[in-house]
């Protein structure tokens, strides 16, 4: 039996359903990276740049980062050539596959080049006893990484040459989508390529189905739900998703974000959206903690409840202080025209008058935040009626594609994304008062598709 480089055997072909003929070596090494434990898989064809010396080019901007599992963000300023240059870098725990097994790369990184910007990732041989030092070294053309990702945040890597018949295989498959750089393998074990095509004809069935019970998915099957949040859960009940309170609900590599409408004319949503809820990292918030932040900034409840302070508004940024609080939002190491960070140092902050910060969002924390979400989303509308709670699904969907946090920046410099706190602290005189907190950065509905590269509507 011929094997390549790495171990893996190199016979035959076969046909897989929806993926073209794929060579059994090809279905082999996504299987044992599946074995291994990866659920999502990709390749990134490598340029003669690509290699162990100059690093490898995952592509502008941070997208990247929603694709491959990476540890927590840090800074770091190196100095070349008379100059510092201003970095982030985040470890991967990545390992190389081949026919014994895993073997660790334990100096994987991804560098963030903000001022680029564009993300790298380096390491890939360091300390790894069975890498494929040669060809990550050479600068030969042809050469594919193929990169398996686990939800536990293990990445698993294979490097072939051009003359690799696994090249060859990927070559004959049919790909039809991409996730920034990478060519998409996922559906070549799944036998579904094209998963927009195919999470659009599901939602049609959903469409057409009319009016559905209320429901949520559980370990024994679907069950009746009815308080008034059910229209998520109900449509993940739809689509074979049982909530597990750690992510978005997945649908073929979707997030599935359901939305809930007054009627299916006009499509106005009921409330916006909450895109993340990070608590700030840094200020009088961090330092004194939320309790002295809500006594010092926040202020009696407007409702005339006894005993409460709250903390909220709506802060954005070009807006003035608010009233209440004397504070506003103000952003520093972004360069709005240029899109670009110019300090990776800098944040989000609610200042008052006097320039003092009441609050920070460093954009390390920020960017871990936002890489949490899916690289793909789509937006589903649905109207309810009852009770007992019944749900029915909207023929207009929206199909989003190619999140990037400096998508995210953009936003928040041109006061769409906005921050819209709910803290209240109850109590406050007795001797045990209780706080509740809720930070969260906020967008109306209509002004999504700004936080992705392609937003599309879509009719059922």
């Amino acid at each position: 039996m011929t094997t390549s480089p790495h171990g893996c055997p190199l016979t035959g072909k076969k046909q897989l359903s929806g993926a073209g003929t794929l060579s059994d070596n090809l279905t082999s090494l996504l299987d044992r990276m599946a074995a291994a434990g990866a659920t999502a898989f990709y390749a990134k064809r490598l340029a003669p740049n690509d290699n162990s010396k100059n690093q490898i080019y995952l592509g502008g901007g941070f997208e990247a980062l929603n694709t491959i599992p990476h540890g927590p963000i840090e800074t770091d300023s190196t100095s070349k050539a008379g100059s510092v240059r201003d970095r982030a870098k985040a470890g991967v725990r990545f390992f190389w596959i081949d026919g014994q097994g895993l073997s660790l790369a334990p100096d994987v990184s991804l560098i963030l080049y903000p001022k680029y910007p564009e993300v790298r990732i380096s390491g890939l041989l360091k300390g790894a006893e069975r890498a494929p030092s040669d060809l990550m070294r050479s600068r030969d053309p042809g050469r594919v990484l193929f990169l398996g990702t686990c939800p536990d945040g293990r990445v698993f890597g294979f490097a072939a040459a051009w003359s690799d018949p696994i090249v060859s295989a990927l070559d004959a498959a049919e790909l039809p989508e991409t996730t920034g750089v990478f060519l998409n393998l996922t559906g070549l074990r799944t036998g579904i390529t094209d998963t927009r095509t195919a999470l659009i004809n599901r939602l049609r069935e959903i469409h057409q189905a009319g009016w559905i019970r209320s429901k949520k998915l559980g370990p024994h099957g679907p069950q009746p739900y009815q308080a008034q949040n059910g229209g998520g859960y109900t449509l993940e009940a739809e689509l074979g998703i049982t909530p597990n309170g750690h992510a978005d609900p997945d649908y073929l590599g979707w997030e599935i974000k359901q939305y809930g409408v007054r009627d299916f004319i006009r499509f106005a949503p009921k409330s916006v959206v909450t895109l993340m809820t990070p608590e700030p990292t840094a200020g009088y918030y961090r330092e004194a903690g939320p309790d002295a932040f809500v006594r010092r900034f926040g202020y009696p409840d407007q409702s005339g409840k006894a005993d409460r302070i709250n903390f909220g508004g709506a802060y954005a940024i070009g807006k003035e202080a608010n009233g209440l609080t004397g504070l506003r939002l103000a952003i520093s190491g972004y360069d709005g025209p240029q899109g670009k960070i110019t300090d990776m140092g800098g944040g989000i902050h609610l200042v008052d008058a006097e320039g003092t910060r009441a609050a920070t969002w460093a954009f390390e924390g920020l960017i871990s935040h936002w890489n949490r979400k899916h690289a793909r989303a789509c937006y589903v509308p649905s109207i309810r009626q009852g009770p007992p709670f019944e749900y029915q699904y909207g023929g207009r969907i929206e199909m989003c594609e190619g999140t990037d946090f400096f998508l995210f920046l953009k936003a928040v410099s041109a006061g769409v994304v906005y921050y819209d706190p709910a803290l209240k602290l109850e109590g406050v005189t007795s001797a045990r008062p209780k706080l509740k907190r809720r930070s969260q950065f906020r967008v109306r509905h209509q002004a999504l598709s700004g936080l992705y590269r392609k937003a599309e509507q879509e009719m059922l």
